[in-house]
């Protein structure tokens, strides 16, 4: 995304609390635009809101409409970006809603700013997993600290080292030090094992633009 466009976000969020705590959150950022916000797919696919760069999609409706892997795959159909928002953190769900073509997967858990930081990603096109979500995933490699887990999800995503540092405000040499690293402890050498390793382990979709 252009630097100063706008962010245009719906949330689909039946919890009453947890949606204002979301358009609060929303409401913290300049460039941030909530331009709608439900309580199941249905409302939101009848309120027909289009040309979205994120939805926030709580994996947890209820209510008899549609809900988890089912409910993302819905939003995704309509072309749209979806960072899923849960209080499950176990690898059954999170890989059923990366499969079914989330963008990002956060905990409800996450604190504000890693909110933000999220949208924004995934507003750019690019996937964010909280790293409570990547460690567990990655629990028979747990030696990977969170910040090789995001090196290792930004490299399976198609960003190079110099990308990479830009994105996560560390230097070149620093990235390249976290991929070492992830080198050494999981024992793949080249990029293409490493992102296998990545898409394995769930910690990201294959890219996906609107």
């Amino acid at each position: 995304m252009e630097d100063g466009q706008m962010i245009t976000i719906g949330i689909v969020e039946d919890d009453p609390g947890y949606q204002i705590g979301l358009k609060a959150i929303v409401g913290t950022q300049a460039d941030f635009q909530l331009v709608t916000a439900a309580r199941s797919v249905e409302e939101f696919t009848a309120q027909r809101a289009s040309d979205l760069d994120v939805v926030v999609l709580d994996l947890g409706l209820r209510g008899g409409g549609l809900e988890g892997a089912d409910a993302v795959r819905e939003v995704v159909a309509a072309r749209l970006r979806v960072l899923v928002v849960s209080m499950v953190s176990q690898e059954v769900p999170v890989i059923e809603a990366i499969g079914a073509g989330a963008h990002g997967y956060l905990t409800k858990e996450s604190e504000p700013d890693e909110i933000v930081r999220a949208v924004r990603t995934v507003a750019g096109g690019g996937t964010h997993i909280s790293p409570t979500v990547a460690g567990y995933l990655l629990r028979d490699r747990s030696r990977l600290t969170d910040r090789e887990i995001e090196v290792l999800a930004l490299l399976a995503d198609g960003e190079r080292a110099a990308d990479i540092a830009r994105q996560l405000f560390i230097s070149e040499s620093t990235v390249n030090g976290h991929l070492e690293n992830i080198r050494n402890k999981s024992g793949y050498r080249n990029k293409a094992d490493l992102t296998r390793l990545a898409f394995e382990k769930g910690i990201l979709p294959r890219r996906r633009r609107r």
